[in-house]
């Protein structure tokens, strides 16, 4: 692994946001979900997200989530995906989402 500097992490912008839509992306190659995500006064992103094994989309609506907001667009099927949604990758249960412990504000800075 390569080792990083403390300038290079504090390029990497990081917020907390809520879900406010979910719903398949059914264009994808891969099974995702166009997520649309509440960051305050950031605005609302939208992103792909790869976790139909363990989400679905009811049950991301109102949930916060970590995302890095400082990725270049990327076009995704049928969206653009604004944001990166953060995860842990367990090779057995797939992606399971990063959140905050405690309700925060909208855009909240991750650091």
């Amino acid at each position: 692994m390569e080792t990083i500097g403390w300038g290079d992490f504090e390029k990497v912008e990081m917020r907390v946001g809520t879900i406010i839509s979910a719903q398949p992306n059914v264009k994808a190659t891969k099974p995702a979900l166009v997520l649309k995500v509440d960051f305050g006064e950031h605005g609302i992103k939208s992103s792909s997200a790869q976790i139909t094994q363990n989400y679905s989309p009811d049950s991301l609506i109102g949930r916060q989530v970590i995302a890095v907001m400082n990725f270049p667009a990327k076009q995704i099927a049928n969206i653009v995906s604004e944001v990166l949604i953060l995860g842990a990758l367990d090779p057995v249960k797939g992606v399971i989402l990063l959140s905050v412990d405690k309700i925060v504000e909208n855009g909240s800075l991750v650091h």
